[in-house]
């Protein structure tokens, strides 16, 4: 288990490196993995050492997110910030995983980018704002289990914790994050009639029929692409990801299934993309002889945006102005992150992190100036919002 001394323990370029330290990879994405009952047990003694109240939400057996709190005074805003702290595999990393690494201003080391450093900066900045402001309002730092697969942690913790307003802290640069795509998973699949391959005239190829509807899914993608789509994300897009059919070579396959993913913009819902697809899938069961189909709605996140005016992406552009000099542009990201499960909770949200590069890669690494600054605009943030 890693240990830090007691200044350390408030440095938030050392505490991500005792976060790196720890294994955490997610065993849902790596049947092997460590998961996060160590890093979970670390960020809790953490937490007790410099006064939070803390709270281990573990439904999931294995899968523990740890929620330490500071209790405002009273009457004032509450602000929830949240961070992951499993991983991706350690595999095909280039080094030790998990020995960091500073060099040339740069910390190396799995989750150093993704995203342990925007952990480490989120609970320092938390006991720096305490120590130094009379804060009002409760903040709540959520550590969190599994983003990087289910989002179970997240889940759990919305079901037990609110607030006024949050704060994700994946890595962005510097740059506040407004909004974000999010994604539906279908399953179609398109029946035949199993038969001996030296009988055509009794088996209808699925596979074939298939075909079909691959070629109206290309050509409904295109069409995507080229439309306007959202002012910062730009437009949805469409594409097929796996595709199983048949049993042997010598008969006709009885179906073949294709799993699709569906990349939504703020605006497009579940109900948006199953009429576009039924659409499609029912034009060609009207033409194509011997086409028939059934569509099944899989996992749904939803996309995430919120609006430039909100009073905690004021508050945090009016701190990052002050601590970088210049006000920071507003960015977007094609991926889907937890922010997205706070805003339906009812918190008003925005993703703020380090910069950097190399998430889910052999090279990964946060830049080390950028944690120290997002710690101070987030101890700003905090003092603001919350005093």
């Amino acid at each position: 288990m890693a240990t830090l001394t007691t200044g350390a323990a408030l440095d938030p370029i050392a505490l991500t490196e005792a976060l790196v330290a720890i294994d955490s990879v997610n065993p849902a994405l790596v049947p092997a993995g460590a998961g996060e009952t160590a890093i979970a047990d670390f960020c809790a003694g953490w937490f007790r050492e410099h006064g939070f109240e803390v709270h281990r939400l573990e439904e999931t057996p294995g899968r523990p997110s740890v929620v330490g709190v500071l209790r405002g005074s009273g009457g004032g805003r509450s602000l929830m910030l949240n961070g992951h702290y499993d991983t991706v595999t350690l595999a095909g990393y280039d080094g030790d995983p998990l020995l960091p690494r500073r060099k040339d201003g740069r910390l190396n080391g799995r989750g150093a980018y993704d995203m342990k450093s925007g952990v480490a900066a989120m609970m320092v900045a938390t006991a720096q704002a305490a120590a130094h402001h009379t804060l009002r309002g409760d903040v709540i730092v959520c550590c969190v289990a599994d983003e990087e697969h289910a989002s179970l942690g997240t889940a759990e913790v919305l079901r037990h914790f609110t607030s006024d307003a949050g704060i994700v802290t994946e890595p962005m640069d510097l740059e506040p994050t407004l909004c974000h795509k999010g994604f539906v998973w279908i399953e179609a699949t398109i029946h035949g009639r199993a038969y001996h391959g030296s009988r055509p005239e009794f088996g209808i190829d699925a596979i074939a029929k298939a075909g079909h509807f691959l070629a109206a899914l290309d050509r409904h993608a295109d069409a995507l692409n080229a439309s306007t789509g959202h002012p910062l994300l730009g437009p949805g897009s469409i594409h097929a990801s796996i595709i199983r059919g048949g049993e042997e070579a010598s008969s006709y396959p009885a179906s073949c299934t294709i799993t699709i993913e569906r990349r939504t913009i703020p605006g497009e819902t579940p109900e948006i993309v199953e009429r576009e697809l039924r659409t499609i899938l029912d034009g060609l069961a009207a033409t194509v002889p011997g086409f028939a189909y059934t569509l099944e709605m899989g996992l749904v996140r939803q996309p995430f945006e919120t609006s430039v005016e909100s009073e905690i992406a004021q508050c945090l552009l009016r701190n990052a102005e002050a601590v970088l000099g210049t006000r920071p542009p507003i960015r977007a990201e094609p991926f889907w992150t937890d922010a997205s499960l706070l805003d339906q909770a009812g918190i008003p949200c925005l993703l703020f992190g380090a910069a950097g590069a190399g998430a889910h890669s052999a090279d990964e690494w946060v830049d080390i100036a950028s944690i120290e600054t997002l710690t101070e605009i987030l101890a700003r943030t905090i003092a603001d919002f919350c005093g």
